[in-house]
């Protein structure tokens, strides 16, 4: 079974379609969490998410945007917040409200979080990553530091496949991952999308200008 990881969608549209768009065949795709926050096409990700019946795990822009506390975020990550607040059906929001912290799939041999396995909201960085991370699962999916990372062990993998909508690790491109669980193995890619094009939509919808600026230095 081949399986396409992605994380930290992040509302950016432009950006998951161009994943989409690239990814090789895979029999199942899964998410580990913030499919909203920062963008300005939340409903859009949302949409896609649901649409194609995606298992996903709730991420803290997620929780942040059910639950209206964004007090702890930096203004632009509240800004992304509140957008999304306002952007979003009861429908969407519904679904956003039902996303589990933890998930097993592919006959629980994947766990999906979105942070770490004791706290979704615990930045578990390359330098982390460890077998202790994992439980009886072959495959720790995991989000929330947009740092594109896979360690291999002999009790299996830890894997963040980057963030699709606003990688951090310096490479601008849109991140994601392949797993293939018959070989145990996992492959990490980029794509290149219309960085501009997120920019433009970012000044019209009145959103903080360095969430555009940042993007183009994937910082």
């Amino acid at each position: 079974m081949r399986v396409g990881l992605i994380s930290d969608i992040h509302g950016n549209r432009v950006a998951l379609e161009a994943v989409l768009a690239n990814m090789p065949d895979v029999d199942r795709l899964v998410c580990a969490g913030d499919v909203v926050g920062y963008n300005p096409w939340p409903a859009d990700c949302v949409d896609a998410m649901r649409e194609r019946g995606v298992p996903t795990v709730v991420g803290n822009h997620d929780a942040a945007v059910v639950s209206g506390t964004a007090f702890r975020f930096n203004e632009m990550a509240k800004a992304g917040v509140e957008y999304a607040r306002r952007e979003l059906d009861d429908e969407q929001l519904g679904w956003l409200e039902s996303l589990p912290e933890t998930r097993l799939t592919c006959d629980d041999r994947v766990k999906l979080v979105h942070g770490h396995p004791d706290d979704p909201d615990r930045y578990t960085y390359p330098a982390d990553f460890s077998p202790r991370l994992l439980d009886e699962e072959d495959v720790l999916v995991l989000g929330h530091t947009h740092v594109q990372h896979a360690e291999s062990y002999g009790e299996g993998i830890v894997v963040n496949p980057g963030s699709v909508g606003q990688p951090r690790d310096g490479d601008p491109k849109a991140a994601y991952a392949v797993l293939d669980l018959d070989a145990m193995d996992v492959d990490l890619h980029r794509v290149a999308y219309d960085v501009e094009a997120v920019q433009r939509k970012i000044r019209e919808e009145g959103l903080p200008e360095r969430l555009g600026t940042r993007l183009a230095r994937g910082k």
